[in-house]
C-alpha cells in the first residue's frame, strides 16, 4: 500500500489510551513512550500498538525509555513486535527511506544522551545521505525547541548541522513538550509531535502529514 498519510506522535509518557489516533498509512512515534521505562509498560505499549490499524508503524526510544536503553536492539524489537523499532538504523517503506535515532544532548541523569559537540556528532554522522524521513527524539536547534522552563532553545546544534547536510523531506521529533508545532524551510518540514504538554497532560493531537510533502504549501 502506498504511503499517503503519515501520523506523527511523541512523548506519550504512558498515556496512549487517552489519545485518539487518526488512521494513516504510516505511524511514527518519536520516543518517551512510557512513564517509568519498565518492561511491563512496554508490554502494554506493544499491545496498544497491535490494536492500531496503521499498516506501517515506526517507533524510537527517548530519554525516559530505560528498558530500551538497558537491552540490545534485537531484544527491544522482540518486545515491540507490533512495530519497527529503529535504533540508529534505516528502513525503507514504499520507497521511502526512514532513519531513526534516540539520542539527545545530555540533560540531567536520563538515558540515550550524549554530550554536545563531538560525542553527539558521532551519532548524527551515522545518518546516511538520501534519507527521506528522519526521526529523532530531540529537536534540532531552531525548530520546535524553545523551552519555556529554561527560557532558551534546547535543540541540538550538531543535529541541525546533520539535517542541513542530509535535507530530509520530513523530520519528526518531540522531547520539548512546549515546542509542539510544525515549521519548514526550503528543504524540510519539521514536526515537533509531542503529545504531552509541559504538565505531562496528553492534550496535543497527533500531527497528520500528507505525503509527498509540498514544502511550498
Amino acid at each position: 500500500m502506498p504511503i499517503r498519510r503519515i501520523v506523527c506522535m511523541s512523548d506519550l509518557h504512558g498515556q496512549w489510551a487517552d489519545v485518539r489516533v487518526p488512521d494513516g498509512d504510516l505511524l511514527i512515534i518519536a520516543g518517551d513512550n512510557t512513564v517509568y521505562g519498565k518492561g511491563f509498560e512496554y508490554e502494554y505499549f506493544n499491545a496498544w500498538l497491535g490494536g492500531l490499524r496503521h499498516p506501517n508503524k515506526v517507533v524510537i526510544a527517548g530519554n525516559h525509555d530505560k528498558w530500551l536503553y538497558l537491552h540490545n536492539p534485537h531484544e527491544c524489537q522482540n518486545m515491540l513486535s507490533n512495530c519497527t523499532y529503529l535504533y540508529d538504523r534505516e528502513i525503507e517503506v514504499d520507497g521511502i527511506r526512514i532513519y531513526g535515532s534516540p539520542w539527545t544532548p545530555t540533560f540531567f541523569d536520563w538515558y540515550f544522551m550524549k554530550d554536545r559537540g563531538p560525542d553527539i556528532r558521532k551519532k548524527w554522522d551515522k545518518i546516511p545521505a538520501g534519507i527521506d524521513i528522519l526521526v529523532t527524539h530531540g529537536p534540532p536547534i531552531g525548530y520546535g525547541d524553545m523551552s519555556t522552563f529554561q527560557n532558551a532553545r534546547m535543540g541540538c546544534e550538531e543535529l541541525r548541522e546533520a539535517v542541513d547536510r542530509i535535507r530530509p523531506k520530513l523530520h519528526v521529533f518531540g522531547h520539548n513538550h512546549g515546542g509542539y508545532s510544525e515549521a519548514r524551510n526550503e528543504h524540510t518540514l519539521f514536526v515537533n509531535a509531542s503529545t504531552c504538554n509541559e504538565g505531562y497532560k496528553p492534550v496535543n493531537k497527533p500531527i497528520v502529514i500528507e505525503w509527498p510533502i509540498d514544502l511550498w504549501a
